[in-house]
């Protein structure tokens, strides 16, 4: 359990929608720094134990926990279901006063920001697309970071709630922008944890004492995130945590299709999405993405 402090705020009337396990924290982020939040979730249950949790309320739609929000907050799985809990039957965006600001932290295209962008302005309301990235150690803690798109004034009216959340929220640019920008940041990670896999199993093989042979470089030119937080782990096989394969897979494929629309190289990409592939087809869609180096190990 996080046990971050929260800045004094003037309490705000919050929807979050999606109570996965990135908006189950969140929205219990928001909970605690004094904000009246209303829940959604698909799975009722998951909801009434939220509100048995942090207080607040739940709702049996979308639409219903929008009435009356200034911001409205989503963390959904995909394109699609982004779609359904805005513009689709009983969609948020039809319970919204105007001028209210949507802000969608789901990992999803460019492509659905700058549409639903379009769609909320023709409602006269706000929408910032704002993937995050941290994970779910991150939700938990209230240590996200926040890559945002969208017009200054909406970001500037959503970045001080959603600091209850985040160590950082950046606007970017414009729509579509945020999600671009966490394009960026798994490029990067797919990138490090396959060379990060190669290092460990090259110094296994080599019979080095691989802990210790971290911990070393970890102090030098190769340090990074992924080295100090999965490297011992790789080491001992272990990957029951994390963010998962399938998530990473989803990931990049938004990746690859932006791609192939902007024309940008990405060979190093393509194999490890490739690799993860591999990892599923063994069953390993739920280890954590460092499993990378079970396929150098097998």
């Amino acid at each position: 359990m996080s046990t971050r402090t929260y800045e004094p705020i003037s309490q705000r009337s919050l929807a979050f929608l999606g109570l996965g396990v990135m908006g189950y924290p969140m929205a219990g982020h928001l909970a605690r720094a004094g904000h009246a939040v209303t829940v959604y979730n698909r799975t009722a249950s998951k909801a009434a134990a939220w509100v048995a949790e942090y207080g607040g309320r739940s709702a049996a739609t979308p639409l219903e926990a929008a009435a009356g929000a200034e911001f409205v907050f989503a963390c959904v799985g995909n394109d699609d279901d982004l779609r359904a809990v805005t513009t689709g039957e009983q969609g948020a965006f039809s319970g919204m006063p105007p001028e209210a600001v949507f802000i969608d932290h789901t990992t999803a295209s460019a492509e659905v920001a700058r549409e639903l962008a379009t769609a909320a302005r023709a409602r006269g309301l706000h929408f910032v697309d704002a993937p995050v990235s941290g994970g779910q150690a991150g939700a938990i803690n209230g240590a996200l970071t926040v890559m945002c798109g969208g017009s200054s004034a909406a970001f500037d009216a959503m970045k001080p709630v959603a600091l209850a959340y985040a160590r950082a929220v950046t606007r970017i640019g414009d729509s579509g922008s945020g999600q671009l920008a966490k394009m960026v940041n798994q490029v990067a990670i797919a990138g490090l944890l396959q060379g990060l896999a190669e290092a460990v199993a090259f110094g296994q093989k080599a019979g080095l004492d691989m802990p210790l042979v971290l911990d070393v470089i970890g102090k030098g030119a190769a340090q990074s995130w992924q080295l100090d937080h999965r490297g011992k782990t790789m080491v001992e096989d272990r990957f029951d945590f994390g963010f998962a394969v399938d998530w990473m897979r989803k990931d990049l494929g938004l990746v690859l299709d932006e791609a192939r629309l902007n024309g940008a190289r990405l060979p190093v990409t393509a194999l490890v999405d490739q690799f993860y592939a591999d990892l599923q087809a063994q069953a390993g869609g739920r280890w954590d993405t460092s499993s990378l180096v079970r396929r150098l190990k097998d």
